[in-house]
């Protein structure tokens, strides 16, 4: 009995499952929507300026931000499908979850994706009075980091 009760328990793995796809797909939606309105702000405005186009460029890159947020969490959602409930699942290679280390990969992948957009925001923005370099080094301490994390992970498959 007590087997059929732990083989089963998997199935409550469906409650991540469906509040990350929701959220991810929310997070899609929203960022789409205020996009549409940033773009429409802009068309309103009518004034074409360096800085008119440098604060749309920033309000691109910030959208392209959110919606790589969105894709890990999608990302998870997926790999916690597949490695509690569906192994079968229809993925491209790329997105195959065989343990909880692939779903890590695919994770930290994203994230560091999602630093260089952040990184790249900050200069878009950058006005000159902060200190850039320094913000990017430790970006790029952190992205090294996550980076060596990668090739142990992979190299230990």
């Amino acid at each position: 009995m007590l087997r059929t009760v732990l083989a089963s328990s998997r199935y409550i793995m469906i409650v991540p499952v469906i509040g990350t796809f929701l959220g991810s797909m929310a997070l899609i939606l929203y960022e789409a929507l205020a996009l549409y309105a940033s773009f429409v702000d802009t068309i309103r405005g009518g004034t074409v300026s360096a800085k008119a186009v440098k604060i749309f460029a920033v309000g691109i890159v910030e959208a392209v931000d959110v919606f790589l947020i969105a894709i890990a969490v999608y990302i998870i959602s997926i790999g916690l499908y597949s490695l509690f409930i569906d192994d079968k699942l229809p993925l491209p290679k790329w997105l195959e979850v065989h343990n909880l280390e692939d779903l890590k990969g695919n994770l930290v992948s994203v994230v560091i994706a999602v630093l260089a957009v952040l990184f790249l925001r900050e200069v878009v923005a950058w006005d000159g009075t902060s200190a850039i370099a320094a913000f990017g080094a430790g970006m790029a301490l952190m992205i090294a980091a996550l980076t060596f994390f990668l090739i142990k992970n992979n190299a230990r498959r």
